[in-house]
């Protein structure tokens, strides 16, 4: 009698594993079937969209975007600080740290000329004791 138990059991556990595995093959159908559909859908409305856009030209041409002020080419107006870093930013607050990254200098002795703007003077001002500053 244990044995025949045994078997049955043995044969509903391997009805229940197929079922699941038949339930994870028709839930991957499915997905399948529906990624298909919505590119059919993509493909009936892309030719719909292109009819609108030949149709109407005219309102597109009316929505262009309004030509943007060219910058300045040439910087000889602009006054530049020439700022060399000459002590460490090892040991420094943080925000003394940044102030050093927001003027674009990475090691000591490294020199770079950036535009004298109220923004970059409180940079400097900030950090002072580690730099040096020459206008150019």
């Amino acid at each position: 009698m244990a044995d025949e138990e045994k078997t049955v059991k043995k044969a509903a556990k391997k009805t229940a594993v197929k079922k699941a595995a038949t339930k994870k093959a028709a839930a991957k159908k499915a997905v399948a079937k529906k990624a298909v559909a919505k590119k059919a859908v993509a493909k009936k409305a892309a030719p719909k969209a292109a009819a609108k856009k030949a149709a109407a030209p005219k309102v597109e041409a009316k929505k262009a975007a309004p030509e943007k002020a060219a910058a300045p080419k040439s910087d000889s107006g602009v006054k530049k600080l020439s700022v060399t870093l000459v002590r460490s930013k090892n040991g420094r607050l943080k925000s003394h740290k940044a102030c050093v990254a927001g003027l674009g200098l990475r090691r000591m002795h490294q020199t770079v000329q950036v535009i004298d703007t109220p923004e970059n003077r409180g940079m400097i001002n900030k950090v002072q004791y580690m730099l040096n500053v020459e206008e150019v």
